[in-house]
């Protein structure tokens, strides 16, 4: 039994009619050896859900919502509530994978049961079958989400066949009591003033890098005085070192509908690493230009690209080796603008490694806990009450991004799931009013980088088109490349499914 943090819990009050707050993965399997099919990964699950804690879990709710709910076992659980099988129609091009997964993941879990799903689906032109897994993200980030899915995967085909004795299913629910959750509300109901005080002023001391409120008059006065009254020595750069944190107005910014369009593609990952060695800059840098140049080239095409750089949300990771199998989130954010208003291909790639090295320092120093601070300031009845609201609202008045842009490293050799490789996978994730209409996540497994871009449609219509512009964007920087650093014969076309 585990009660959720602050952040862990933001993430299920956000949900609305137009938000699901799930993360999720597209894994595109080579199924001509036939072994992919619903019985086959239900033995797998049956086996392996044990492993992966955010499962096996269930929310129990504090009545009323007087407080935050808990992690619980769930004595009735049934994998047929979890693991579905959808058969494309002929040709079973990409596209229309991509509209079936889109339908899906457009879907909020249903709270009563672990908030997890698996979808099989077949019909795929090439031998090949897709296997679309979605998890809460109030139980898991983009790490211990990798880690989750690791647990069903093998090093070899015949990995699946090399099983143990199964784990028996709980025997009871380990729900906390109605006396104990009352009581646990009524203690931290009454410390939550002292609590709350303290994480602003933690949370003041970064003040002049925290979006929307950077940019208020004296935040850099208030942050500096929050970290003496904290002891905090570290020196942060300077704002007048530090790029802009205001987000010009975009077409994708605004509140979302419930609608999701979804597109997805793979770029060598060794044309990337000769462009971050070409240009002395990091593979973390190179997406992020990548992103940068179809996004420019997005809303060029749109008439719609801001003088002003725009600003990105990027998910840190800060889970610890001892947090590994902790339900939950263990994630911070590092906010950062892209250079989408220079117009060169190699000077936007040097801004961009110019720019992030800046933003990595100051995050550096910078608690990794600000943004659970910042969830813990409301208590938790008015929290799940207002987040809505406020996301609706800010999304409308003052987005403070523009979008979120995230990186997950993934194992670079090839993996197995019932006997079939993963040929592909393609990370999705979490549209917010807040954190704009459009979310481009990449994923390094086997040698590509793994690209899958959720957008609103009323936000920015016809996704596919973005994906182009990331390959697009790619040639750019081959293109770019001092003599013939880059002449190596290898194609750049972007690879889908």
């Amino acid at each position: 039994m585990r009660q959720l943090s602050p952040l862990d819990a933001q993430f299920l009050h956000l949900e609305s009619e137009t938000t699901a707050a799930h993360v999720a993965g597209l894994a595109i399997l080579d199924s001509s050896g036939g072994t992919v099919h619903r019985d086959a990964l239900a033995e797998l699950l049956l086996d392996r859900v044990h492993l992966s804690p955010a499962l096996s879990l269930r929310l129990t709710e504090v009545p009323f919502g007087l407080d935050r709910p808990y992690w619980s076992a769930d004595p009735a659980f049934d994998l047929a509530n979890h693991l579905f099988e959808t058969a494309l129609p002929a040709p079973g091009d990409d596209e229309a994978l991509a509209g079936a997964v889109a339908a899906i993941h457009e879907r909020r879990l249903d709270r009563s049961r672990p908030l997890w799903e698996m979808h099989l689906i077949t019909g795929l032109a090439g031998d090949r079958v897709a296997v679309y897994t979605k998890v809460h993200h109030a139980a898991i980030d983009g790490v211990s989400g990798a880690e989750t899915l690791a647990t069903l995967l093998d090093l070899t085909p015949e990995g699946a066949r090399e099983r143990g004795p199964r784990p028996a299913p709980p025997a009871q629910d380990d729900a906390p009591g109605l006396l104990e959750m009352l009581a646990g509300a009524a203690v931290r109901s009454v410390t939550h003033p002292v609590l709350a005080a303290r994480s602003a002023v933690r949370a003041a001391g970064d003040l002049d890098a925290i979006p929307l409120a950077g940019a208020l008059p004296g935040a850099k006065m208030i942050a500096r005085a929050a970290r003496l009254v904290t002891g905090d020595q570290q020196r942060r750069p300077e704002l007048t070192e530090l790029p802009g944190l205001t987000a010009p107005r975009t077409p994708f910014n605004g509140p979302i509908s419930a609608r999701r369009d979804l597109s997805f593609g793979s770029v060598p990952l060794k044309e990337v690493k000769k462009i971050a060695k070409a240009g002395d800059v990091s593979v973390n840098d190179v997406v992020m230009t990548l992103c940068a140049s179809a996004l420019r080239s997005w809303l060029e095409e749109r008439d719609a690209l801001p003088e002003e750089p725009l600003v990105v949300g990027v998910p840190v990771a800060v889970r610890t080796g001892g947090a590994k199998d902790v339900v939950g989130n263990q994630i911070s954010a590092m906010v950062a603008p892209v250079p989408t208003n220079v117009a060169d291909a190699r000077e936007r790639l040097r801004a961009v490694g110019e720019t992030m090295s800046r933003a990595k320092r100051r995050f550096a120093v910078a608690p990794a806990s600000w943004l659970g601070e910042l969830c813990s300031l409301l208590p938790a009845p008015v929290t799940s009450l207002a987040t809505p609201a406020i996301f609706r609202l800010a999304g409308s008045v003052f987005p403070p991004i523009n979008l979120i842009i995230s990186n997950v490293p993934g194992p670079q050799f090839p993996l197995y799931m019932c006997g079939a490789r993963v040929l592909a996978y393609y990370p999705l994730s979490v549209l917010t009013d807040v954190s704009g209409g459009v979310n481009i996540t990449c994923f390094s497994y086997d040698g590509m980088l793994d690209f899958g871009i959720v957008a609103c449609p009323e936000r920015l219509e016809d996704v596919w088109s973005l994906l182009g512009h990331l390959r697009d964007a790619l040639d750019e920087l081959l293109a770019e490349g001092v003599g013939d650093e880059f002449s190596d014969g290898v194609g750049v076309d972007l690879v889908t499914g």
